[in-house]
C-alpha cells in the first residue's frame, strides 16, 4: 500500500496530522514506556556512534513473539503513522516561495483557510489553491519515488 500516491490520501494525511502525532506519542508510551524523538525513528548513525554498541528502541524478536494480538496491531499502526508523519514533515520549508511554506505550516498546525488568509492578508481562495498545489506536488513526488510499500502487520 502506497501511503501518499493519490490526492485524497495526501489530503487525509494533512487533515489527520495533529491526531497522528498524538497517536504516535500514545502508542510509544504504551509499547515502550516512553516517547521516542522523531530524529531517532530509524535514522542511520555515522562515525564513532555507528560502531558503538547500544540498545534498540524497537522490540526484540523474542519480545515480538510474546506480544499479544492487540500490541502487534498497535505496533503496525505505529509504523504506518510514523511513515505518514515523516512524509509530511519532509516537505516543511521545501516549497519555492515563502507564502506556500507558511501556508503548509499553518495547515499542518490545524489552522482554517480563513485564519491563514487573515494572517497573511490574502484571500481564502488563494490559500485553498496553494493547498491544492501542495497536495499535487506531494502526490506527484511520492508517485515517482521508490518508496517501500508499508503493510499493516509488523
Amino acid at each position: 500500500m502506497q501511503l501518499a500516491d493519490t490526492p485524497n490520501k495526501v489530503n487525509e494525511m494533512i487533515k489527520d496530522y495533529i491526531m497522528m502525532k498524538q497517536e504516535i506519542a500514545r502508542l510509544e508510551r504504551i509499547l515502550y514506556g516512553f516517547t521516542i524523538p522523531m530524529e531517532n525513528w530509524g535514522v542511520a548513525q555515522y562515525g564513532i556512534d555507528a560502531a558503538m554498541p547500544r540498545g534498540s528502541n524497537g522490540k526484540s524478536q523474542a519480545e515480538l513473539r510474546q506480544m499479544d494480538i492487540r500490541e502487534k496491531k498497535q505496533l503496525g499502526r505505529l509504523t504506518i503513522l510514523r511513515a505518514k508523519v515523516t512524509i509530511l514533515e519532509k516537505y516543511t520549508d521545501s516549497f519555492p516561495d515563502l507564502a506556500t511554506n507558511i501556508i503548509y505550516d499553518r495547515i499542518l498546525d490545524g489552522w482554517t483557510y480563513k485564519s491563514i488568509a487573515t494572517e497573511l492578508r490574502v484571500s481564502a481562495t488563494y490559500v485553498k489553491k496553494r493547498k491544492h498545489y501542495i497536495v499535487d506536488l506531494i502526490t506527484n513526488e511520492q508517485k515517482t519515488q521508490k518508496v517501500p510499500k508499508y503493510t499493516k502487520n509488523p
